[in-house]
Parts: structure tokens; sequence; C-alpha cells
């Protein structure tokens, strides 16, 4: 399942900023809180981040 995730982009940090966004926005939209969410998206963001200047 994931190969066919990773298939269609093809970036894992784009996938990454994509799982980001999504979350980020579901989070704001319903305002739901979870432990230690604030350190889980900005690993995720910084992860994406760097993936993506890198090129992966």
């Amino acid at each position: 399942m994931i190969a066919k995730i990773l298939g269609a982009t093809k970036n894992l940090g784009m996938l990454l900023l994509g799982i980001w966004l999504i979350l980020n926005g579901l989070l704001q939209l319903f305002d739901f809180a979870i432990p230690g969410g604030g350190t889980i998206m900005a690993l995720l963001a910084l992860a994406a981040g760097v993936l993506i200047l890198l090129g992966k």
C-alpha cells in the first residue's frame, strides 16, 4: 500500500508535506488535540523540508 502511494508521488518529501497539510488542517478544523501533537507535527514538517531540499 505504501509503495503505491510513494509510486504516485515519487517524492517522499512531498508525501510528508501532504500528510502534514492534511493533519494540520483536520486538527485546526475540528479543534482536536493529541498528546505530543505539536512535536509530531514539527518533526513531520522538519523531515518534509529536509527531504524536499535534498530532492528526495
